[in-house]
């Protein structure tokens, strides 16, 4: 098979302290023109490097070492700025794991989509709303037409991702690399995404590099796959083969790693409650559409006792994020009850870290910040149950000094639950707080929270579009569907 994409003695480093971080060590892998190739892999093992440097995407501080990057026999390295710029959105592009962070939050949605079109074609603005109001259909989203005039903001996690995937493939790239697609989808929009994925390669001949830690996806995608762990290829080979018959001990590891968990059991009272809860949304009036509200959950009765585990399970876009976001008293548009116990402070993890953690300050502060905040003014204390709660989110204490930026997607999500668990909370709402991570840390994560459940009886809300999770996890499983 003839290869679109070489790579060669791939290595790249990060400056750390004094020294560097060896990222990425020496990884050499093709992708043939109309194939699929998987790379699975830990959170920062380096798996999404590699690709970041194929788009030129890599972070400022962020070096190359050595090696070589070849897009249909060009060196990419070498090759001049506004030349790799051209391949940029019309013969490369990419999904990123984050849409949020991706997206710009001040311009409009058909803007976006349609910007690579603006920017590699002649087409006019009749031609290109044609298309992208055609992109957003495809990949499943309700309405495109009206979903033109939205915000990113205006739209679910899942629905921003599903805006990425159209915003990427509206080019008809030779490559496509998606890094974690489909991690924020419900599995009803997850498989519709990879039915898609797989029609245009079936149509349009396209390579894709698919990068997810979901070994059942990309089982169903891949034809070869890659396994990473600590910036090194271990492993390599036909799909069936790796996963079926690994070779290498973390290999194993990561095919054996099934997020598993025993039953929340209650021990006390209520601690919350929401009766006849119907939720709204304000909808923009327009030149030729009147202003009003939008119904997003319907009629909702549902408590919480001390020391329970709830799992609300539903796809994209039905309300659950709006209904934690009512619960924390972030959305007030709102009719119905809703009660929580006195003295209780309800605490998030969010769907998206990257939009949660500061950029500006170090990992050591942002979880020294709810400390600060409950009053513990003694900075050795701090720093000590910092470093406590690094481990217990299954990270190192040198994370301290490091900026989210420097962080992988999972990483990030760690560290949000590091810092709700910090407030001591009675109540903490898990809003997705393991879509974004692989298999590994999804099973030391749930387990965790299993752990910390068992030893302090809080209640938690967990929600997820993955009823696998819950499943495992919760006492009370709702399917929410906002009706």
């Amino acid at each position: 098979m003839e290869p679109l994409v070489e790579i060669k003695n791939l290595s790249i480093r990060f400056p750390e302290g004094n020294s560097t971080f060896e990222a990425v060590k020496g990884i050499s892998f093709s992708i043939g023109k109309g194939e699929i190739v998987g790379v699975v892999g830990e959170s920062g093992s380096g798996k999404s490097m590699s690709a970041l440097a194929l788009m030129g995407l890599l972070p400022k501080d962020a070096e190359i070492a050595s090696g070589s990057l070849c897009f249909q026999g060009e060196d990419l390295v070498t090759m001049k700025p506004e030349k790799r710029r051209q391949l940029c959105g019309s013969k490369m592009a990419m999904v990123f794991q984050e849409p949020m962070t991706s997206l710009n939050p001040v311009l409009k949605i058909e803007r976006q989509v349609g910007e690579s079109l603006r920017i590699h074609t002649k087409l006019g603005n009749a031609e290109i709303h044609e298309r992208v109001v055609q992109a957003l259909s495809e990949v499943g989203l309700p309405d495109p037409e009206g979903l033109c005039g939205k915000y990113p903001h205006e739209l679910s996690g899942g629905m921003r991702q599903r805006v990425m995937i159209a915003q990427a493939m509206i080019n008809s790239p030779s490559l496509l690399i998606a890094d974690e697609p489909t991690t924020a989808l419900d599995c009803v929009v997850q498989a519709q995404i990879l039915e898609l994925l797989r029609n245009i390669h079936r149509t349009k001949g396209t390579s894709i590099l698919f990068i997810s830690h979901d070994l059942n996806v990309v089982r169903a995608l891949c034809s070869r796959v890659i396994v990473v762990y600590k910036g090194e290829i271990v492993e390599e080979g036909q799909t069936e083969d790796v996963l079926l018959h690994p070779k290498h001990e973390y290999t194993r590891h990561l095919v054996a790693s099934i997020p598993e968990g025993e039953k929340g059991e209650s021990s006390g009272g209520e601690i919350l409650r929401l009766k006849d809860l119907n939720v709204f949304y304000d909808v923009r009036g327009g030149l030729f559409r009147k202003k009003g509200k939008k119904h997003v959950i319907h009629d909702l009765n549902l408590s919480a006792r001390e020391g329970e585990i709830v799992g609300i399970v539903g796809e994209s876009g039905c309300g659950k994020s709006t209904l934690s976001k009512t619960i924390l008293g972030l959305h007030d548009n709102y009719t119905g009850e809703v009660k929580v116990r006195d003295g209780v402070r309800p605490q998030m993890v969010f769907q998206d870290p990257a939009g949660s953690l500061n950029p500006a300050r170090t990992i050591g502060w942002i979880l020294e910040e709810p400390l600060r905040l409950r009053g513990i003014r003694d900075r050795a204390e701090r720093r000590q149950l910092v470093k406590e709660m690094l481990e217990n989110v299954g990270l190192d204490e040198s994370f301290a000094a490091r900026h989210p930026r420097e962080l992988s997607g999972g990483q990030k999500q760690r560290i949000s639950i590091g810092v709700a668990l910090l407030m001591d909370p009675r109540l903490v709402i898990a809003d997705e707080p393991v879509s974004a991570l692989d298999v590994t840390v999804q099973s030391q994560i749930l387990n965790l929270l299993l752990k910390l459940h068992a030893e302090k009886q809080m209640t938690i809300l967990f929600i997820s579009h993955d009823l696998t999770s819950c499943a495992g996890s919760a006492a009370v499983s709702w399917s929410f569907t906002g009706v």
